[in-house]
């Protein structure tokens, strides 16, 4: 019992640490000072679509009413093999200078995503590429928010806040709140100087840094990590020139999954990239964090049969709850989404049962992405 509790205190303690490590890196970045941008660099917006014909014309109208220069727009959106009517619509679009491209593997891909993003940086004209979701919305001063901050701060590689909106539901409330967390972690490793996790659905990258660093290669037997995987390889490179633009005018919206299997299908997506990372010390801490989770799930169980177990879960939950709603606290307000900590009571005890699930299975089977089954 005695040499148990001293297992679960460590892993409790390392947690913490983890967390005020997170809480002092988001605190460390600023809303950065972009005065004196001049908006002259040529832009390549990136979309890889397959069958968005419901909601991707809402995406093209967003970038077609940006307030950066138009002509120093390039708008690239690659079509992946899609069944519905995603490529007739992206081709309606062509007067407004949207550029279709149809994918064409000739052999089955793992990573088609990847694949469609390529083939659009080479046959971009655009010095900075900014990397989007077809499903996703923003406002008219996205591109020049990011722009302005790559000329005035000159990083190679750019992480901006994503953020899920229009929610219906309490369990896509719950998945705000969760997905606030891991946007956090990102941001904050990137405060604190060691780049390691951020979302594709709003990242910006030099070209030729892209190219510097061999683009998807070594990384792309995977479906996944066209985001974080490409980050960790520029990391190597240009540890000191990634950054994370804390400004609410250049936050991309996507919505939550709408069902439990799409959920997990996405996180378990997420959990597959793991494997590759680069950095050893992000793969101990999450490993370490996983511990955490099943400890508080061992001492669920043991606490039937005595109460001692009971008392030590609920010193690790309380513990626990105070740390996250610190941390999570700054970083919903940044969305103007603060009452969604009120939900953290909720998601906790939700959250240790499905962060130990996927972690077990993320890296063990294959999962379903866009109507095809990979790994």
């Amino acid at each position: 019992m005695i040499a148990h509790s001293i297992v679960s205190l460590f892993l409790t303690g390392v947690y913490l640490l983890v967390l005020a490590y997170l809480i002092k890196g988001w605190s460390a970045l600023k809303r950065p000072d972009t005065n004196g941008a001049s908006l002259t660099t040529k832009v390549t917006i990136l979309i890889a679509a397959r069958d968005e014909e419901e909601r991707i014309h809402y995406t093209i109208e967003d970038i077609i009413a940006q307030d950066y220069p138009r002509h120093l727009v390039e708008v690239i959106i690659v079509d992946d093999h899609s069944t519905d009517r995603t490529a007739e619509i992206i081709r309606s679009y062509a007067a407004h200078g949207i550029k279709l491209m149809q994918l064409q593997a000739d052999k089955p891909l793992n990573s088609y995503k990847k694949k469609a993003i390529a083939e659009a940086i080479a046959q971009s004209t655009g010095d900075l590429m900014v990397a989007t979701d077809a499903d996703c919305r923003m406002g008219p001063r996205w591109l020049s928010g990011v722009v302005a901050y790559y000329e005035t701060h000159n990083p190679v590689m750019i992480s901006s806040p994503v953020t899920y909106f229009e929610e219906r539901t309490l369990f896509e409330l719950l998945q705000t709140l969760e997905f606030s967390y891991l946007i956090g972690i990102g941001a904050a490793f990137i405060g604190n100087g060691r780049a390691s996790t951020c979302n594709g659905a709003n990242l910006a990258y030099r070209k030729d840094v892209f190219n510097e660093v061999g683009g998807f290669n070594g990384i792309d037997e995977l479906a996944s990590g066209d985001d974080e995987l490409l980050l960790q390889k520029v990391a190597v490179k240009y540890p000191d020139r990634i950054g994370f633009l804390k400004n609410r005018d250049a936050v991309v919206y996507t919505h939550a999954k709408h069902t439990l299997q799409e959920f997990l299908q996405q996180r378990r997506r997420w959990a597959s990239k793991s494997t590759k990372y680069k950095d050893k010390w992000i793969v101990a801490l999450a490993v370490a964090i996983w511990m955490f989770n099943l400890s508080l799930l061992v001492n669920a169980g043991l606490s039937f049969y005595n109460v001692f177990f009971l008392k030590l879960l609920g010193v690790q939950l309380l513990l626990k709850y105070i740390f996250e709603a610190v941390f999570l606290l700054p970083i919903t307000s940044f969305f103007k989404r603060a009452k969604l900590v009120g939900l953290l009571i909720i998601l906790i005890p939700i959250h240790v049962v499905y962060f130990v699930y996927v972690g077990l299975i993320g890296n063990t089977r294959k999962y379903a992405w866009k109507g095809r089954v990979v790994r």
